[in-house]
C-alpha cells in the first residue's frame, strides 16, 4: 500500500510522534493505522527504557488548588531546560497536578499505577512513557504531595516553576485578604526557605545536636571563657538559628519590622479572624539530584540545535 503524506500526517496527529517516525510506522505495518499506533507504542516504550537512564534534574513545579480547600503540589523532571520550557511539556505537568489532586495514592507507585484521568484506558505511567517517545528526551515524575485543610490553602509558584509552596492554615475568615496573606507567607516559604513553621515542629534530638556542635565551636573560638559564659553564648547562637530555621520566627522579608508570626497576628487582627499556619510544602526542581557532565553537554548541544 502506498504511504500517502495525508495518511503520515493522520498518524501523526493521533499520535504526536515525529514524521520520520509515523513514516516507518506505516511502511513497516503496510499502511494500516491502527498497527501503526501500536507499532508507535511499542517503539515509544522501547525509546523510554533506553532514555531512562538518563539524569532528568530539569523540569517544573506545578499546583492546583480546588474550592480553598484542597490541593496538590508536583514536581515533573526532564533533561534539560530547554524542554522545561517546551509547552507540550508543559501541558503535560499540568495533567499531572490536576491528577494529583484528584488522588486518593498514598505514594508515587500507586499515583504512577493508577488510571490516567485523560484517557482511562492507559496507567499514569503509560502516559509518561507516550510522553517520553513524543518529547524525546526522559522525563519523571518524581514526586507529588495532596493536602487538605480545614481553612485554607494557598499556592504559589516563583520563577517560572522552579520552586512551588503550599501554605495551610486553619482559619475561620476565609475571603481576599486572608488569602493574600496566606500568599505571602508562601513566598516567605519560597525565598528563605524555612525548615519548619514554628519551634514546636523542632524535635530535642536536633536540638540536642546543635547544641553539641555550638558547644564545640564556642570552646574553640574561646578557650579562656568560663563554661557559665559559653552556655549563654550557645543559647544565643541556638535562638538566632532557630529564627531562620522557623517560618514564624523569620523576619517577615516584606516588613522587616515584623516577625512572620506578627504580620500574620496583624492581618487576622485587622479582619476579626483566627489564623494558624499549620503546615507549608517547598518543592523546588531538581533539589537533591545531580546533573552529569555529559548531561549538561548534551543540554548544551540541544539549546545550539546540534
Amino acid at each position: 500500500m502506498a504511504i500517502t503524506a495525508g495518511l503520515v500526517k493522520e498518524l501523526r496527529e493521533m499520535t504526536g510522534a515525529g514524521m520520520m517516525d509515523c513514516k516507518k510506522a506505516l511502511t513497516e505495518t503496510n499502511g494500516d493505522i491502527d498497527a501503526a499506533i501500536e507499532y508507535l507504542r511499542k517503539n515509544g516504550q522501547a525509546k523510554a527504557e533506553k532514555k531512562a537512564g538518563r539524569i532528568a534534574a530539569e523540569g517544573i513545579v506545578r499546583t492546583v488548588v480546588k474550592d480553598d480547600k484542597v490541593a496538590a503540589i508536583v514536581e515533573v523532571n526532564s533533561e534539560t531546560d530547554f524542554v522545561a520550557k517546551n509547552a507540550d511539556f508543559q501541558a503535560f505537568v499540568e495533567a499531572v497536578a490536576a491528577q494529583a489532586v484528584e488522588t486518593d495514592a498514598a505514594d508515587i507507585d500507586a499515583f504512577m499505577a493508577e488510571a490516567w484521568k485523560e484517557d482511562t484506558s492507559k496507567t499514569v505511567k503509560e502516559a509518561l512513557v507516550e510522553k517520553i517517545a513524543v518529547i524525546g528526551e526522559n522525563l519523571n515524575i518524581r514526586r507529588f504531595e495532596k493536602v487538605q485543610a480545614d481553612g485554607c490553602v494557598v499556592s504559589y509558584i516563583h520563577g517560572g516553576g522552579r520552586i512551588g509552596v503550599l501554605v495551610v492554615a486553619d482559619t475561620d475568615v476565609v475571603n481576599d485578604e486572608i488569602k493574600t496573606c496566606l500568599k505571602n507567607v508562601a513566598m516567605q516559604v519560597a525565598a528563605m526557605y524555612p525548615k519548619y513553621v514554628s519551634r514546636a515542629e523542632v524535635s530535642q534530638e536536633y536540638m540536642d545536636h546543635e547544641k553539641e556542635i555550638l558547644l564545640a565551636q564556642a570552646k574553640k573560638e574561646n578557650p579562656e571563657k568560663p563554661d557559665n559564659i559559653i552556655e549563654k553564648m550557645i543559647i544565643g547562637r541556638l535562638n538566632k538559628e532557630l529564627k531562620e530555621i522557623c517560618l514564624l520566627d523569620q523576619v517577615y522579608v516584606q516588613d522587616s519590622d515584623l516577625t512572620v508570626a506578627k504580620y500574620v497576628d496583624k492581618v487576622a487582627k485587622e479582619n476579626n479572624a483566627n489564623v494558624t499556619v499549620k503546615k507549608f510544602i517547598r518543592f523546588e526542581t531538581g533539589e537533591g539530584l545531580e546533573k552529569k557532565v555529559d548531561d549538561f553537554a548534551a543540554e548544551v548541544a540541544a539549546q545550539a540545535g546540534m
